[in-house]
């Protein structure tokens, strides 16, 4: 199945869910960033949780950053994701890998750590973006972004996230976000439905595992309480807006001294994007026309 989002509301516009299946683009992320199991399940939850964020956002270029940053071994873990489908990431340290936990599956919690901080920063494309920064619950992602929307945005959410990666790579990752908008949030009965259905649930890669596709997940949550899903399909994909030419602005920013300096000792220079893994080189002359630059800016 392809990667891609789909929305739906139910009890009448007062529930709102989003999913998505992340599938191919969080293996895309384990390849280029040379990811270990248990990183590519941290990164691939991130950034699926990054693409539900992001879809209730309206306006064209507007993205959420999400930033983890526990006392884990993984160290930090960034996502950056559109209202047009697109994200990546990356965390500090790829090559990370534990045991599996008590239940016999990957030990996110145990990478991130359970002391530390998420930070969410909304960028809505217009004036300055709204930032918030919640403490860490668990460390397993799911739990800490959905303590992020109930204390910074004040919003009662369910979020499910999974990623299954073997050797062969990731066959299944993505995730749903059930939230009850402020008409229906003051039903005590709703919200205990809503909460019961969700504890239900043996995790989100298992029913993609099962068969079972989007609509179909939310028709068993919400297939009695009025459910509409609405016919668009976003596709979501991995992607990087990095270019040559903005890598040459940043050694730019280097300085003569600097770029000299790398002509002398290197014969050119080479920059890795943090976000994407793709590799820059940038020759003697490359860096020369850079220096040039910089004397005319002098005058």
């Amino acid at each position: 199945m392809a990667d891609q989002l789909i929305r739906a509301t139910a009890a009448d516009g007062g529930i709102r869910a989003v999913g998505v299946i992340t599938t191919r683009l969080t293996d895309e992320a384990k390849q280029r960033h040379k990811l270990s199991y248990v990183t590519t399940a941290a990164l691939g939850r991130t950034m699926a949780a990054g693409l539900l964020l992001a879809s209730s956002m309206k306006r064209e270029g507007s993205r959420v950053n999400i930033r983890i940053r526990g006392n884990g071994a993984i160290g930090g873990i960034m996502a950056d994701a559109g209202a047009d489908g697109t994200v990546r990431g990356y965390v500090d340290n790829p090559d990370v890998e534990l045991p599996p936990n008590a239940q016999g599956k990957l030990d996110v919690g145990g990478a991130v750590g359970q002391e530390g901080y998420v930070y969410v920063v909304r960028d809505v494309g217009y004036g300055y973006p709204y930032s918030s920064t919640v403490e860490l619950v668990s460390g397993e992602i799911g739990d800490d972004i959905t303590h992020y929307l109930v204390t910074s945005e004040q919003t009662p959410s369910a979020l499910v996230l999974g990623v299954f990666v073997g050797a062969e790579g990731v066959t299944a990752a993505g995730g749903i976000l059930i939230q009850i908008m402020p008409k229906a949030a003051s039903d005590p009965e709703l919200v205990e439905l809503l909460e019961s259905r969700i504890a239900s649930l043996k995790g989100f890669t298992p029913l993609l595992q099962a068969g079972k596709t989007l609509p179909t997940i939310f028709e068993d949550l919400l297939g009695d309480l009025g459910l509409e899903v609405l016919p668009e399909r976003q596709i979501v994909r991995f992607h990087c807006g990095c270019t040559f030419d903005r890598v040459l602005g940043a050694l730019k920013l280097l300085g003569e001294a600097e770029l000299q300096d790398m002509i002398e000792k290197d014969a050119g220079a080479e920059a890795i994007c943090h976000f994407c893994g793709e590799v820059y080189n940038a020759n003697s002359e490359q860096l020369s026309q850079l220096i040039g630059q910089l004397r005319d800016a002098q005058g």
